[in-house]
């Protein structure tokens, strides 16, 4: 029996979204672990598949100060749902191989969302060209074909034509700025009850007050 209930829906969609990015499919073809820094992501993953799995925490690096890094952590056990993210494209180790996924064209955007919350950032920027702040949104992978399927995907759904791809170390970045930000984040929270991480969330509102001080349009 799934302890997933295995039905597209927008909180599913997000879920898929996280787990693609900071998730991992354990080696024994049962278990799923989803890993975050942040316990606000990890019980939005946890609601939103409808699961009761225990939270943890575990401790592993450190940061600046030589404090060791606290990380939230769920597992579960589902041989159903874990075959079910296979036959969408996922796999153990995916983090450099992954590339298109079988999402539906209507759940996208909160896949997205779920990608972005997971291992994305939303913000302002300083250009050296502008006086004004830039917002953007990015989105970082180990894997330059994934990231190359998402600028399609967004370009053929949202007929959003712009952005652009660069390496940074050993990851690639998918960015949007000026006009295609504004296109992209009106597509990813059009609905104001969508499932989102609430720190990105408090950008999006600076952004969109931004916007409406400055009278842009996109």
């Amino acid at each position: 029996m799934s302890k997933v209930k295995i039905e597209w829906s927008p909180k599913f969609a997000y879920a898929i979204g996280l787990i693609t990015t900071d998730g991992c499919l354990c080696n024994d073809s049962r278990h799923i672990d989803f890993t975050s820094k942040d316990e606000e992501l990890v019980m939005k993953f946890k609601e939103c598949l409808g699961i009761k799995n225990k939270v943890g925490v575990k401790y592993r690096g450190r940061d600046s100060y030589c404090r060791e890094t606290k990380y939230f952590r769920i597992q579960l056990g589902d041989r159903n749902f874990y075959d079910f993210l296979l036959s969408i494209g996922l796999s153990p180790r995916k983090s450099k191989s992954i590339g298109s996924l079988d999402i539906p064209k209507e759940f996208f955007q909160d896949f997205l969302r779920g990608c972005i919350d997971g291992d994305g950032s939303i913000g302002f920027y300083s250009h050296p060209e502008s006086k004004h702040p830039q917002f953007r949104i990015r989105l970082v992978s180990a894997s330059e074909a994934f990231v190359d399927w998402l600028k399609l995907k967004i370009k053929d759904i949202f007929l959003i034509d712009g952005g652009w791809i660069h390496k940074s170390r050993d990851v690639s970045v998918l960015s949007y700025a000026k006009s295609d930000s504004i296109k992209l984040v009106d597509f990813l929270y059009k609905d104001k009850n969508c499932v989102c991480l609430s720190r990105k969330y408090a950008e999006v509102r600076k952004f969109y007050g931004r916007v409406a001080e400055l009278g842009i349009r996109a």
